[in-house]
């Protein structure tokens, strides 16, 4: 996809020095660079080995406004962010694949919107409904009622479970499971043998989701499991029933999420962190690497990173281990 530095700086809101013309076709990092590819810094240690590049155009800050260049530049406030955005110009991250695949099943009762695609031995059951310009992947079974909005993107092997509800431009990647049963279970105590607990709740998903590859989502028992607004779920996340996520909340692989935990807008989850059930993160806490989060506990502090087990402050976390430190030193 061709695109001036001009078209490029007017979608992501950047200043050119140089020349605007110049006409590119991707995006690269500095040492793999072309001289139609784009490529962005961060930092003034980075630009000179941007500017000695191969690269026809970079994304750099206001440090780099007075460079001497024989490229141009586009100047902005944030190159990471500008460089993200110009990507959606320059490159195209959706198949080519139109059309209903002669091998995908489709119930007559299904309702599928202009433009979507269903590639090779994908089910979609009775009384779907799949928005405009959405493509549903290789392999995945979409269950009767589910419906999914527009120019999503379902991955290969996908399974949505029935009653599922997806909004506007989700993204979920192979192997994904939505909506299958949350882990509820009554113990008698006369015999010791578990009963399940109804599980015939809902799940939404809101626009502008993406769910990682292999990642799982329970429906709610009796009422609803939601992700909001802008999330990002990486891979290999499990995500429990009746569960809430805010908007714009960020959760790391190998995450999991037991039953009606509350992640407020704005949470940040690292890698490998366990949330215990009726758990709520409030409004921009940062939950770092292998923390984990008992039973009923609330986390609160926007900005404020959490570590260790039971997730505390940073701060104080690093105080306890200093004082073990020392003691083992004295022993």
């Amino acid at each position: 996809m061709k695109r001036s530095v001009k078209e490029i700086a007017q979608h992501v809101g950047a200043e050119v020095v140089g020349d605007a013309t110049l006409a590119l076709r991707g995006i690269a990092s500095i040492a793999s660079a072309r001289a139609a590819d784009l490529v962005f810094v961060e930092s003034e240690a980075n630009l000179k080995d941007a500017l000695q590049s191969a690269a026809g155009a970079i994304i750099t800050g206001s440090f780099g406004r007075n460079a001497e260049s024989s490229k141009p530049l586009l100047i902005c406030s944030q190159p990471r962010l500008a460089f993200s955005r110009a990507a959606e110009l320059l490159v195209e991250t959706k198949e080519q694949t139109e059309g209903v695949h002669p091998t995908a099943v489709i119930d007559p009762s299904a309702k599928l919107g202009a433009g979507v695609s269903v590639d090779a031995h994908a089910v979609i059951k009775r009384s779907c409904v799949i928005g405009a310009g959405t493509r549903i992947g290789a392999g995945a079974s979409v269950a009767a009622g589910v419906i999914v909005g527009e120019s999503c993107s379902i991955g290969a092997n996908v399974t949505i479970y029935p009653g599922a509800r997806l909004g506007n431009r989700v993204i979920v990647h192979g192997g994904a499971v939505l909506g299958s049963d949350g882990f509820g279970y009554v113990r008698d105590e006369t015999t010791g043998k578990y009963h399940k607990f109804p599980q015939v709740g809902r799940l939404v998903i809101e626009d502008d989701v993406e769910i990682g590859a292999n990642s799982t989502v329970d429906r709610g028992a009796l009422d609803v499991t939601r992700i909001r607004r802008g999330t990002k779920i990486d891979n290999l996340v499990h995500v429990g029933h009746n569960v809430d996520i805010g908007e714009d909340v960020v959760i790391a692989a190998q995450t999991g999420l037991s039953g009606s935990a509350v992640l407020e807008d704005g949470v940040i989850v690292g890698g490998q962190v366990g949330i215990a059930d009726h758990v709520r993160i409030e409004s921009g806490a940062i939950l770092g690497a292998q923390c984990g989060v008992p039973t009923k506990k609330i986390i609160r502090g926007k900005g404020v990173i959490f570590w260790g087990t039971p997730a505390r402050p940073i701060r104080e976390y690093l105080k306890e281990l200093a004082v073990l430190v020392r003691l083992a030193k004295e022993k």
